[in-house]
């Protein structure tokens, strides 16, 4: 039996570009015929990752980076730090490219530029590794003297002990698939409710040595694009999968609390000095089922208008509300459990079917129907 968690929420921010393209401009789509603005999965992604670093603490985060065998590395150079024979950086380098050819990950020369300190050798990709992974690895190596270790060594080395971060947004391995890890979390690229089009914000810089000398012109002009939308942002947590990635159920809810509470209060930061774009979202809401996932995205299909003194959060809290009540009544996809977090009326729509709460006590709500539900 399936059991799975969504997340939707609606966020609105001001004028602001947190996600941008190669242009400099902030990210958009089209959906329902018409621009909306757009901010990417990676981007929130990653801040969700940062935000776990302060919640959960760095030891349950993992490290993606193309620089693992550097990592493996000075983890043995710490571990034999004091001993009679501490691992010069050569010797630990070498039992490093040992392991990694060993589990048929390929690595190559590092480039570095002129005068800069030669680095280890890089996989060709960013690669996950979770602290545990990097320390059972490096103990594994000074307890061999660097052999190289067989595959099946390897691997109960480096697919063991995944991090949270890991366990939910996966792992591909380019050139050995055996250390794949397929992803229990989902994330949709979050989307406009209505029409927006980028804004061009004219910014002139004043020198002051020149002003003080009451002489005239800018010392600098320039332009930024901004966007202001109300969002709408959904995810969704495997609940079986994750607990299969991290081989605990207990570890499972823990960890599906702590993404929510991420999911929910983190933020990208792009240009965030320029623009102070600190919002939360004014409204969530939360199901738990033992079908499969839905989207709710289609509430918004027709871009959404602020009329008649009714705000576009408020039309868009009722949209949402409409939409799931029609999918549970029309197709049965009723929730085990259902919560709605808001701000002011913003939850009135929810209050028929789903639980009003606060986030300091959504996480208790949460591990108890996930326990009662037993994901084991």
């Amino acid at each position: 039996m399936s059991l799975v968690l969504d997340i939707h929420a609606l966020h609105t921010l001001p004028p602001s570009n947190i996600n941008r393209d190669d242009t400099g401009a902030p990210k958009s789509a089209v959906f329902g015929g018409v621009p909306r603005h757009r901010v990417s999965s990676q981007s929130w992604k990653r801040a969700i990752r940062r935000d776990f670093e302060k919640t959960l603490g760095a030891d349950h985060v993992g490290f993606r980076t193309k620089r693992v065998a550097d990592l493996v590395a000075d983890r043995v150079q710490e571990l034999t730090k004091g001993d009679d024979a501490m691992w010069d950086r050569e010797r630990a380098d070498a039992a490093a490219m040992n392991l990694f050819t060993g589990a048929g990950i390929k690595l190559t020369e590092a480039k570095v530029r002129e005068g800069e300190e030669k680095r280890g050798a890089e996989t060709g990709y960013l690669l996950f590794l979770s602290p545990r992974q990097i320390d059972n690895a490096a103990r594994k190596l000074v307890e061999t003297d660097g052999a190289k270790p067989s595959k099946k060594e390897a691997r109960a080395l480096l697919d063991d002990a995944h991090s949270i971060d890991i366990a939910m947004f996966g792992r591909m391995v380019a050139d050995a698939p055996d250390y794949n890890v397929d992803a229990s979390v989902q994330v949709a690229h979050a989307i406009g409710i209505h029409e927006s089009e980028p804004e061009f914000d004219y910014y002139t810089a004043v020198d002051d040595i020149v002003e003080d000398k009451e002489e005239t012109g800018a010392g600098m002009i320039g332009t930024m694009q901004m966007t202001s939308s109300t969002l709408y942002r959904f995810a969704t947590v495997d609940l079986r999968s994750l607990q299969e990635n991290l081989g605990d159920a207990n570890a499972a809810v823990e960890a599906t609390t702590a993404f929510v509470n991420s999911f929910i209060t983190s933020l990208p930061s792009g240009k965030q000095n320029s623009y102070a774009h600190n919002t939360v979202p004014e409204l969530v809401y939360l199901t738990i089922r033992d079908t499969r996932s839905l989207s709710l995205v289609n509430a918004f299909e027709s871009p959404v208008r602020a009329a008649d003194g009714v705000s576009r959060r408020e039309a868009g809290a009722q949209l949402l509300a409409s939409e799931a009540k029609q999918l549970e009544s029309n197709y049965g996809f009723v929730p085990v459990a259902s919560f709605a977090i808001g701000l002011g009326a913003l939850t009135e729509p929810f209050t028929e079917f789903a639980t009003v709460t606060t986030l300091p006590a959504l996480a208790d709500q949460l591990r108890s129907e996930l326990t009662a539900e037993d994901p084991a």
